[in-house]
């Protein structure tokens, strides 16, 4: 497995925050982004540890941290900006993906065609 810069952008908030997760939690080697079917809208992002990547992840490497993707989700997200952000009292993971084609009115899913 070898780094790529295509695909996904990390910002260095994001980054950052990645970061503190994986000392809150004690290690890992990073996070994993995916995207599966669910919302009203037809697909939501998913993140998870990941202490052992896979052969086939593509790793996404910024500011110190790593982020791997499944290529066969690398499609959805291509050109995708991950970013952290606080809105009011939430802060979260924002992903300013510019293949999107429609949006639920909460957020939480989006579509793509």
């Amino acid at each position: 497995m070898e780094a790529t810069t295509t695909g996904l952008t990390i910002t260095e908030r994001a980054a950052e925050q990645i970061l503190r997760s994986l000392e809150k939690r004690g290690g890992g080697a990073g996070i994993r982004v995916g995207v599966k079917k669910s919302g009203c809208s037809g697909y939501m992002y998913n993140l998870e540890y990941v202490d052992e990547p896979a052969d086939s992840d593509l790793l996404f490497e910024a500011h110190g941290a790593r982020v791997y993707v499944d290529p066969e989700v690398l499609a959805l997200i291509e050109g995708t900006e991950m970013d952290y952000v606080s809105e009011g009292l939430q802060s979260m993971f924002k992903f300013n993906n510019p293949n999107v084609t429609a949006e639920c009115g909460c957020g939480e899913s989006f579509n793509v065609d």
